[in-house]
This record gives C-alpha cells, structure tokens and sequence, in this order.
C-alpha cells in the first residue's frame, strides 16, 4: 500500500566528485542539517536512496511538541520549536506549522501522577506546560466525550505537515547551493586510515572530510560496513487520515487510545499509542540485553511477531555479490503494509471521545518502521575512532518535531561550532563507556 503524497523534491543534475560534507539520507533530520551546513558556507551533497521524506519523515504524526517529550531531549526540543516559529520565513513555503496547542487528558489517576511527575523536570525554565483543571478542558475541547480529571497542556506546542515540511526544506538547502540527489543511494563510507574520506554511491564515488549518516531505520546498516555498531531496532506503527470534517478539535489531543490532529487539507491524522508491532529479527536477539529494559517499559504497548521482515534483515546483512545491487537499492522507500485493524481501532475510540468522528470517511491508510534506540533517545554524535563521521540517526518516533534542531545541532557538531544544546545526552559512547541505558518515555 504507497505511503502518503509527499511534495516534490527535484534532484540536482550533477553528481559532485568532492564535497566538504556528505549527509546519508533526506530526511527531516538530513535535510535540516544540509540547510544549516549551506547557510554556513560548506559545500555539501546530501545523497537519498529515495525521495526526500519518503519514509518516517512523512508518515509520523506530525506533532511538534515538547509536552511528555523525553527530560533528555527538553533543551532541544525548546530550540526546535524556535526554529519552527521562523521556518516557512526561512524557506519560503508554508510548512502548516500551527501552535495550535496540546491537550494530554488524564484519564486515570495512575496517568495523571505520572504526568505531574513529568512537570518537575520543567521547574526553573519558563517553558509553558502545565496541568489544567476540568474547566480550561472544556474550554479547550467542549465537544470531548471523554471521562478526565484535568488535563497537560502546552499552549505553544503544535503540528505542521509531514508530507511538506522536509520537501521544502530541502528545496531552501538547494537554492543556498546544496546538491540533493534522489535516487541516488550510498552504498558505503569510505575510511583512510581510520577517518572518512568520503562515500561511495550507486553513481560514484563523493570524496569529503566529513560524512553525516541521517539514514533513519537504515543507519545501522550502513555504519555496519566501516565495523561501527549501531544498538536499532525497528516498531511499525499505523496511521490513517480522514476526509475534511467539520466540527472536530482544533486543539491536538491525546487520549488513552487515540491520538488526533487537525490537518491543512481540513481533515485529521489518527493513530494509537496503545500498540505498536515489532517483528523479530536477528538483531532483535543480537540486541536484546541493551533493549531488554526498554522492552519491559513498553511491552504492554508492543505486538510482536516473526515473518518476512527476520528473512529480509537477515539477508540484508550479507555483503553484497561483485555487480549485485546493495541493499538500500533494492528496497528504495520502507512502505511497510499498515496494521488496518489497529488504525481503525482508534478511530473507534476517537468517535467515542468526540462523536463527530462517527462520520468520519478514511482518506488512507498507512505505516511507517520508527527506528528505536535502547533508551528512545536519538544519536547525535561523532563517533570515537572514526574521525568524520557524524551520526544523527535513532530518533525513536520524535523526529519529526526535533528535525530542525537536531539539524542544527549536528550541523554545529560538523563545523564545531558551539553546539545550540549540550549534546552529552546524545553521544554514540553512551551505549559502550559503561552508562547506565535508562528508557524513560517510550517512543
């Protein structure tokens, strides 16, 4: 089943043979970062096996919000959204950023404890989350047929489109003097004595001093070539959208098993946090011990199961034959079949809690594979021991709204430039120096 429509991106006719900085990958993060690296001065290709944003980057949620958002990921998220706040300025196209606020209701007790605990971690900042009472709810969502006792609320967060925003931000990388190629995939990094030297792709090889591999759920397969492993794994999640409908939310509201957001067109994304499908693979076993704590923490909302993708995986770790087409050209875009049964499952719940949903027509429906960290914190890092190489990768189901500060921060680590956030939460070495892996919110 094709994913959703994502704005055009023209590729760039030239494949440079020398770059200053190579970025694997054309997502929100990768083309955020050429962005910040081209505004900079730098000379920089960003090579995508696909299109731009065809994957995660187009098929989250859209949410761009810093309420529930991981304490470790707080000080980035808050530049994240300043730079949203400026964005369709910067690149010259609405990207529908709206700050249309969040509404968390809490729906048990045991829920609404957990969201007060969350509010200490905002305490000394001037960060706008608090816990409203049961009449600023129905002020916000007076349609809401839902039982609550109050409610988190983020007047400044908010959402933009998936399907535009990285495509337009691409399409400013370009006119600043990036070079993006679609359909043109990294087969792999090249080391010289160690440090990268630059990267091979299916057209040839880009010599450069620094390679950024952005390559969402398939960054561990790459770093893999040069003898860097990558702790990732993959959950699938399903979405569908609605036709306009009148008279829903205008607020983004998360329920206990439902999630919604108004969209451009007039109409509304929904999915689910109550179960995500996680299908086995050989790395699921190579992994397990660092995942086994995130595996606990969110096993009630897993579904997992074992079929092709183990084969598949499990074939894609094979190098290459001499002429055979690498992995990353043999599956361009990840559009993976939605779990149609579970979508539809909130949209149930969402027509319970609002009823104007019960006429709700499904426009689509589709999935997308998150990749996850064993602490569903991103990597943004150099790498010890392969000078060069920059990973921003890991994003665990918060990338969309991170994008473009995670773009900034890795452009900052690049240049080495004072980072716009301490980047220590992000370090590759995490997972080896002997740091204690502590999931904290999930994906």
């Amino acid at each position: 089943m094709p994913g959703p429509t994502v704005d055009t991106v023209t590729s760039s006719a030239d494949h440079p043979d020398r770059a200053d900085v190579v970025i694997v990958g054309g997502g929100i993060v990768g083309v955020s970062t050429a962005l910040e690296l081209a505004e900079r001065g730098l000379s920089v290709v960003l090579c995508e096996k696909g299109i731009v944003a065809g994957e995660q980057s187009s098929r989250n949620w859209g949410w761009v919000r810093l309420s529930r958002r991981d304490p470790r990921e707080i000080d980035l998220m808050a530049a994240s959204i300043r730079i949203w706040e400026g964005l369709a300025e910067r690149v010259g196209f609405d990207v529908g950023y709206r700050q249309c606020g969040i509404v968390v209701p809490f729906h048990s007790a045991a829920f609404r404890d957990k969201n007060l605990a969350w509010l200490d971690y905002l305490k000394g900042t001037q960060l706008r989350v608090s816990a409203i009472g049961n009449d600023s709810v129905r002020d916000l969502v007076p349609d809401m047929n839902l039982a609550f006792d109050g409610a988190l609320y983020s007047p400044t967060d908010g959402r933009a489109e998936p399907q535009r925003a990285a495509p337009a931000i691409a399409r400013a990388a370009q006119a600043r003097g990036a070079t993006i190629l679609t359909g043109c995939a990294v087969r792999a990094i090249e080391t010289t004595g160690g440090a990268v030297s630059g990267v091979i792709t299916e057209r040839g090889r880009i010599a450069a001093g620094a390679v950024v591999v952005a390559g969402g759920a398939w960054s561990r397969l790459l770093l893999r070539g040069i003898g860097v492993t990558l702790p990732q794994l993959k959950v699938l999640n399903s979405v569908l959208r609605t036709e306009p409908l009148a008279g829903g939310p205008e607020v983004t509201v998360r329920g206990p098993d439902f999630s919604v957001r108004k969209r451009a067109d007039g109409g509304y994304t929904v999915s689910t946090l109550a179960a995500n499908i996680y299908d086995l693979t050989p790395d699921s076993f190579r992994f397990l011990r660092q995942f086994l704590p995130a595996l606990k923490m969110e096993w009630s909302a897993l579904r997992p199961r074992i079929g092709g993708r183990f084969v598949q995986e499990w074939r894609e770790s094979r190098r290459p034959r001499a002429g055979e087409p690498s992995p990353f050209e043999k599956t361009r875009i990840l559009d993976p079949e939605p779990d149609a049964a579970m979508a539809d499952r909130a949209l149930a719940q969402l027509a319970k809690a609002f009823p104007v949903f019960a006429s709700a027509r499904v426009a689509q429906r589709w999935a997308g594979l998150i990749d996850v960290t064993p602490d569903a914190v991103p990597v943004i890092s150099p790498v010890e021991g392969r000078p060069g190489l920059i990973v921003a990768t890991g994003f665990s189901g918060h990338g969309f709204g991170l994008g473009p500060g995670a773009g900034r921060l890795t452009a900052d680590l690049v240049t080495g430039a004072p980072p716009v956030v301490d980047p220590k939460a992000f370090r590759f070495s995490r997972f080896s120096d002997g740091s204690k892996i502590v999931p904290l919110t999930g994906v």
